[in-house]
């Protein structure tokens, strides 16, 4: 084991600082929390507007998504590697850094005269980006009180939970209304707020260090398999799958490579990547479920805007505010839940939450392509409150029971695996809902034949109620005809969508409950 940079490595580890209290700790947690805010709604923010940003530098929208591609690559390279960053350079000096490196990135996306500058400064934004998320947790957790675990949980899932949701409506308004840069420069103030107040409050709390060597082969492994992974998902739909050798070439690195990961990670003694936590039942449950059912949620929150904008021609800011009402009860509930968890077992709250998913989905699998909005948004609002119910109860399943040391590491692990099944999760629906229209679309052109007198009939009679010529009527119904098949493929996905839910409810029933341990791996650390 690697030795602390305390001056005798037989002395016990330093108490962790107390709780913070009364405005401190307000100021601290909104300050944290924007920081968290600032880095998800990056995740999504950027892709409404990757049309006017391909116009704009004058390359194809292909060429765009790589703006998308390279950030959540470069992203999910970076959060695994909390843990061990956290060893050499504490959490705060890490977190306060990994902000203002965003700051920077961020400035150089807005300022970018061209394609490749702006890929690389995604890259970095993406990169700096990965220790964001878990450290926030760290960090709040240490500040609140051991009995406050929960709560502290709570705001951070608030912040998790809206950025992506808020991301494509707040992006389609910037774009439409100011400048695409805009949409990067916004973090600057934010940053720089979150960055000042979070340093001046926490540099004199900061963790340990220790100086662990470093596992290159096990760094250059990751970088292989994840890149190599997250690019082949991310461009597999427009290149054909495993008809391009490109793809094929993407899957195999990645094959390859993760199989070399994981024998060198369980072997090695100073791992980049600790993946001994997975030994842990509460850590092995916990992940799998809140990954699985992100990936779920996830994939459908980029299907549902892209439906209503290709078949129901409603515009991509308005297709963002008909999914904004997710965020309404996910935000009223958290605090609630964070209250109420510590005297209950979360993995019932998960458990009502899984099922409410089941319901809200299954009530999308009935959608008619005359649907209002009003019954788009229905459910879409009622989607909060299972929102609200499983990121606080099963991230307290994941943290149960850390030391305060080893929070950053499971954080980053559980949140690494969370965020690349979003990627996967979208990548499967998207290819699932195209096949699933192309299935229906057969099915239902069965009958359209000129043999078919029905069929004929129909033809013939908007040729004359609409005035159309022959080749005209038959291109208007192949046209109703694909939406109708789309429809219908989008219904199989919500319906399949509510199984998968159901299906992992015993997934959190493998963990140990929690009650009692104030919810939150702070309260179980000793």
């Amino acid at each position: 084991m690697s030795q602390p940079t305390s001056p005798s490595s037989s002395s016990p580890p330093p108490a962790p600082p107390p709780p913070l209290e009364g405005g401190k700790l307000i100021l601290a947690t909104i300050a944290v929390a924007l920081a968290t805010f600032m880095n998800v709604l990056d995740t999504s923010i950027a892709n409404v507007a990757i049309p006017t940003i391909s116009g704009d530098l004058g390359v194809s929208v292909d060429e765009g998504t790589w703006v998308i591609t390279v950030f959540a690559a470069a992203n999910a390279v970076s959060i695994p590697l909390t843990g061990w960053l956290t060893q050499r350079f504490g959490q705060v000096r890490l977190f306060v850094a990994s902000i203002l490196s965003f700051v920077l990135a961020s400035w150089m996306c807005g300022i970018a005269p061209t394609l490749p500058f702006l890929l690389i400064a995604r890259v970095l934004q993406g990169a700096v980006a990965g220790p964001l998320i878990p450290l926030s947790q760290a960090i709040l957790l240490g500040s609140w009180p051991r009995d406050k675990s929960a709560t502290a949980l709570a705001f951070w899932a608030m912040t998790t939970t809206v950025g992506p949701i808020a991301g494509p409506a707040l992006g389609g308004w910037i774009t439409d209304s100011y400048n695409w840069s805009w949409i990067f420069y916004i973090n600057i103030p934010v940053g720089l707020f979150a960055g000042f107040i979070t340093w001046s409050i926490y540099r004199h709390r900061e963790s340990p260090t220790r100086k662990p060597p470093i596992d290159i082969v096990g760094l250059g492994l990751l970088v292989a398999w994840v890149a190599s992974l997250q690019i082949m998902l991310d461009k597999g739909k427009d290149l054909d799958w495993f008809n391009s050798p490109v793809i094929v070439t993407l899957g195999v690195t990645a094959l390859i490579s993760f199989a070399f990961f994981l024998v060198w990670e369980l072997t090695e003694e100073h791992p980049i990547v600790d993946l001994r936590l997975f030994a842990q039942r509460n850590f092995l449950g916990g992940t799998i479920a809140i990954s699985v059912a992100y990936a779920v949620f996830f994939g459908n929150l980029v299907l549902l805007p892209q439906w209503m904008q290709e078949y129901l021609n409603y515009r991509s800011v308005d297709a963002g505010l008909v999914t904004a009402p997710l965020g309404i009860f996910a935000v009223i509930l958290a605090p609630v839940v964070g209250r109420i968890l510590p005297r209950s077992d979360a993995r019932v709250i998960a458990t009502v939450a899984f099922i409410l998913f089941a319901v809200v989905f299954f009530m999308r699998s009935r959608y008619v392509i005359e649907i209002d909005t009003f019954h788009l948004v229905l459910p879409t609002l009622l989607q909060g409150i299972p929102m609200a119910l499983f990121f606080v109860p099963l991230t307290a399943i994941i943290l149960a029971g850390q030391p305060p040391g080893r929070i950053p590491a499971a954080a980053g692990l559980s949140n690494f695996v969370r965020v690349f099944c979003g990627a996967v999760g979208t990548s499967i629906s998207t290819n699932a809902w195209n096949n699933r229209t192309i299935l229906h679309h057969a099915r239902l052109t069965e009958q359209a034949s000129i043999y078919n007198p029905v069929f004929q009939q129909s033809i013939d009679q908007t040729q004359q109620t609409l005035n159309l010529s022959e080749p005209s009527a038959r291109a208007l119904f192949d046209f109703q005809l694909t939406t109708q098949a789309a429809m219908m493929g989008l219904n199989d996905i919500f319906y399949i969508s509510a199984i998968i839910f159901l299906a992992i409810i015993p997934l959190i029933w493998i963990t140990k409950s929690t009650k009692g341990s104030s919810g939150g791996g702070a309260a179980g650390a000793h």
